[in-house]
């Protein structure tokens, strides 16, 4: 929890979207923080998992720890009107009475939100997704990285490989062994 250890205080973490004009899930002050969460729905914003189907229809995630796109009942005051000059795109955010965002994430069971990464922000490689959202996680999780950036690279064989910047915090340069100990702890770089 490196806010608390940087500024004797823990995030109070959010999600918004420009689309959205405002925040729509946040940690509120009267509540318990759970640091990584997004937060819960702030009052009078319906929010969902779900799943798009074929043919457009979506189908609501009700379980724990699921993964889905997060997605919101239209109607909140700062709900945006279109994109200008492309209703087309405007039109396709959505689908069974929902605004759907793009984003994924899971909701636990207490209602709180964890965002996962864009649902159109994925490395395919040799046929697996790779989200570079969680790759970056990991690599944070060394003590040496400061920063992390991800991103597919095109690769004849795999179609894409995961290709990893990292900025390193004061008092570490970069080494064989530094790189080597990345390697093991994300598995995919």
């Amino acid at each position: 929890m490196w806010g608390v250890d940087a500024f004797d205080r823990p995030f109070h973490d959010n999600w918004w979207q420009t689309e959205t004009g405002g925040i729509m899930i946040a940690n509120f002050a009267a509540s318990e923080i759970r640091p990584g969460s997004m937060g819960r729905p702030l009052p009078g914003i319906d929010a969902a998992l779900v799943r798009r189907e074929a043919g457009g229809a979506i189908t609501v995630v009700d379980t724990v720890d699921t993964e889905g796109e997060l997605a919101l009942l239209p109607g909140w005051p700062s709900m945006f009107r279109g994109y200008l000059g492309d209703e087309a795109r405007y039109r396709a955010c959505f689908a069974g009475g929902y605004y759907l965002t793009g984003d994924l994430a899971k909701r636990d069971r207490d209602g709180y939100y964890w965002f996962i990464g864009r649902a159109d922000d994925v490395i395919k490689s040799s046929g697996h997704l790779i989200g570079p959202f969680e790759v970056e996680s990991v690599l944070l999780e060394h003590p040496a990285v400061a920063e992390a950036g991800v991103i597919g690279k095109p690769d004849p064989m795999a179609l894409e490989i995961v290709k990893a910047f990292v900025a390193l915090k004061p008092g570490f340069a970069e080494s064989d062994a530094l790189r080597t100990a990345r390697a093991r702890s994300c598995g995919a770089c």
